[in-house]
């Protein structure tokens, strides 16, 4: 109970971390209370009227192929989101053991790491994953076979943020300490250099969630994404196929893009209070 107590205190010293989770609890309780007044079948086609502007029996309205607008943000909402959670987790999670592995022990293959993360890194990144999911098929793709393309590419940032703060922490003298009682490598690694780097992983998972949900949308808004599925992208990608502006239409792009505005809102803030939390420059005292 002590432990919530100390949170809760930081967090109202970390204005923007507490604003992050602040917007996160309220997209939660958005979707949770959402999903008990619309039937997911009604963000499919011909669930409902087409084209209505909002009112009181559609509060978002429906778009041009009759789905309902409310029901699309509540369950494309989490959708998008899972997008971006798979492939930001796997790309930590492969970007942590590469990362430390190679600044740890050095040698060939850390070298090896270096210099694939370096030349992958000066491809763009969304041209290689055009190129996969048009190779797929969007016919093909799922919501789950999408963040794993995406993950194809989501640890290489990670590897170099990580494998550039380990070079700097295995010199240190606690890890000398350590080395010089025995303790084995991986020891080291999961004693002594991960615990230290927890805040950093916690940053760099919300930075590699933005980059997957932003590449995510980017594929499907291309119409490269899993048409099925009702995520954002893809309500975009029909927004912009069906002219949905110049049938005045207003309302059918406002709900993707008010949805994926409050997201990055989130997650920035969230990033920002995680770097105040893993970088002492930038911490505010109590």
């Amino acid at each position: 109970m002590s432990s919530f107590f100390i949170m809760l205190r930081y967090i109202r010293r970390n204005p923007s971390l507490g604003a992050g989770l602040g917007l996160l609890l309220a997209l939660i309780v958005f979707t949770v209370v959402g999903s008990f007044f619309t039937d997911a079948a009604s963000a499919y086609p011909l669930a409902a009227p087409a084209s209505r502007p909002p009112s009181w029996e559609f509060p978002f309205g429906t778009d041009g192929q009759g789905r309902d607008l409310f029901a699309v943000a509540v369950a494309g909402t989490w959708l998008t989101i899972r997008i971006g959670l798979i492939a930001g987790v796997i790309g930590v999670a492969v970007g942590t053991a590469l990362g430390f592995t190679a600044a740890f022990y050095g040698g060939t293959f850390d070298f090896i790491v270096r210099l694939v993360v370096d030349v992958l890194l000066t491809v763009p990144g969304l041209l290689i994953l055009v190129v996969i999911a048009s190779a797929l098929g969007n016919q093909s793709i799922d919501v789950n076979g999408m963040a794993l393309i995406i993950a194809l590419l989501a640890w290489l940032g990670p590897t170099r943020t990580i494998r550039s703060q380990v070079l700097t922490m295995r010199e240190r003298p606690y890890v000398m300490m350590a080395r010089l009682n025995g303790m084995s490598g991986p020891g080291i690694i999961f004693r002594e250099l991960i615990p230290n780097l927890l805040p950093y992983l916690g940053a760099s998972l919300v930075g590699s969630t933005t980059g997957a949900i932003f590449a995510s949308i980017g594929l499907a808004a291309l119409g490269l994404g899993p048409q099925r599925d009702p995520t954002l992208g893809v309500t975009i990608y029909w927004v912009m196929t069906q002219n949905a502006f110049v049938r005045g239409m207003w309302w059918w792009a406002a709900v993707p893009i008010s949805v994926i505005v409050v997201i990055f809102i989130m997650l920035f803030l969230i990033s920002v209070g995680l770097d105040e939390l893993a970088n002492p420059r930038v911490r505010r005292t109590a």
